[in-house]
């Protein structure tokens, strides 16, 4: 794993929900995956929005994890998830990008967007992620090849979504499903000719009922919006082919090519309807799907 204090090298206004940081330090040169990055997962550790305080990485050893876990937030800072948007440079002048949301509708204002809100060239946080040649984790997007492909997801999976698009091979085939809070979010995006992407504005609309409604269409199963009860959704939703945290049997690998293979992320409640039109209703096998809950309404993340 890379443990490293970053620096902001700059920061850049997307669109009315998206800021892009880049982030620098020397020890990025040490970053590094098996394969396509995809939706890489890194975690970012940002200092506490009353107190400024944050983890220290010197002389940080084997036993970090547990004693940052020990200390209280106002003094360890906050630790949140996201996704590589982009690789800049080589060796001590690498930076990452990375894409950040600044709010949730109906979410608790969390210490990553704050501090995204208020970020300048100049500021410290403290970044996990993949070293180079030790095993890390964090890729979920795992299709077999020549896959029919199906993401889908709203504005806290938009970095994975275009980030995956951007790294499929020109042969690639399918659709990606993206919902975001207000049209000025569109963004364009390279990807290859045999893949569509559909945006959907929400304009004040109910999160996730767009969304849903087009996924369900495009499958040919168009009806009602699948209920959820607030009980029946798994806070720590996700569920793929290697990893069950309801702890279902999973089949730990990709079968076959033909079919469709879905990706999906987002708001708990919402991935977990469209879980169940997928497995339930079509039959998706488990070994071809990706359902990760990034956030639920209304709750804090861990991290």
């Amino acid at each position: 794993m890379l443990l490293a204090d970053v620096e902001v090298v700059s920061v850049e206004r997307l669109t009315p929900t998206f800021v892009r940081v880049e982030l620098g330090g020397p020890a990025l040169a040490d970053f590094g995956v098996d394969g396509p990055r995809y939706d890489q997962r890194i975690k970012l550790i940002f200092p506490d929005p009353e107190t400024g305080g944050m983890t220290s990485t010197e002389g940080a050893d084997e036993s970090w994890w547990a004693t940052w876990l020990e200390r209280p937030a106002t003094e360890r800072g906050h630790m949140r998830t996201y996704t590589i948007r982009d690789v800049r440079g080589s060796g001590a002048r690498t930076t990452f990008v990375v894409d950040m949301v600044l709010h949730l509708e109906g979410d608790l204002v969390g210490p990553g967007s704050t501090w995204a809100s208020r970020a300048a060239p100049g500021d410290r946080i403290v970044l996990l992620a993949p070293r180079r040649g030790f095993p890390y984790g964090g890729i979920e997007f795992t299709p077999a090849p020549g896959a029919d492909l199906l993401l889908v997801g709203d504005e806290t999976a938009v970095p994975a979504i275009l980030t995956v698009l951007e790294q499929l091979p020109d042969d690639a085939r399918g659709t990606a499903f993206v919902e975001v809070p207000v049209a000025g979010d569109i963004q364009d995006v390279r990807r290859p000719a045999g893949v569509d992407v559909v945006w959907l504005a929400r304009e004040g609309d109910e999160l996730g009922v767009g969304l849903h409604d087009a996924v369900v269409a495009h499958l040919g199963i168009p009806g009602a919006q699948v209920e959820v009860a607030p009980d029946e959704v798994d806070p720590d939703l996700w569920e793929t082919p290697f990893y069950s945290s309801s702890g279902e049997q999973v089949a730990g690998e990709i079968t076959g090519s033909e079919g469709t293979y879905a990706w999906i992320a987002g708001e708990s409640k919402v991935v977990t309807g469209l879980r169940r039109h997928l497995v339930n209703e079509l039959g998706f096998d488990r070994s071809r799907v990706a359902f990760m809950g990034y956030w639920r309404r209304g709750v804090a993340m861990k991290s």
